[in-house]
């Protein structure tokens, strides 16, 4: 994977929990006290060490800390010079993951080694999706579910997944996704509460 994603997994552990937590979760997953750098391609055992390290230091599940490292991606890669190539993936939730496999082939413009996962969209209604996700790379979907919450809130609607293991000829993780405005739910929370 490339520095680009390790620099996130640190923001988002120095963000939430200090430096002192990074250094020792760095020193856990046997990595150098040096910055990683976004261009370069580091081998997929680092990123996995580090959710390790990160799991075992902080007493929290691997399959929450990538959740949580999927929201903190839509914001971070925004933030980080990718917002406009984000707008023109799409401008609502479903038009965003439609576009996927069209956004990754973007990104391997700047990244030419970049080995991304396959999306596709199927049982499209006007408040939920089906999204299939093909990766070579195990142990991921958590980090997917993540990112659907995170984009749940970029585009301003409340996100539920709900995720199930396709097998056969070519196994993959499919992610029923439903989603309802966040101005409507709640306000309808809010009417519930006053009745």
């Amino acid at each position: 994977m490339y520095g680009l994603i390790n620099k996130a997994v640190e923001g988002l552990v120095r963000q939430r929990f200090g430096d002192a937590a990074w250094d020792r979760i760095r020193t856990r997953a046997g990595l150098p006290d040096e910055p990683f750098i976004s261009m370069e391609q580091y081998p997929d055992q680092t990123t996995y060490d580090l959710v390790g390290a990160a799991s075992a230091e902080l007493g929290a599940p691997a399959e929450a800390i990538l959740e949580e490292f999927g929201r903190y991606w839509t914001v971070y890669t925004a933030e980080v010079g990718y917002g406009e190539l984000m707008k023109g993936a799409g401008s609502t939730l479903p038009e965003f993951l439609r576009n996927l496999d069209q956004l990754h082939t973007r990104v391997k413009l700047s990244f030419p080694h970049l080995a991304p996962p396959s999306f596709s969209v199927a049982n499209e209604t006007a408040t939920s999706l089906d999204l299939h996700y093909y990766s070579d790379r195990a142990g991921l979907a958590p980090l997917v579910v993540g990112l659907l919450k995170g984009l749940g809130e970029r585009f301003q609607v409340d996100v539920v997944v709900r995720t199930v293991r396709v097998n056969g000829t070519k196994p993959h993780d499919l992610f029923h996704v439903v989603w309802a405005s966040a101005s409507a739910t709640s306000d309808s929370s809010a009417a519930g509460s006053a009745a």
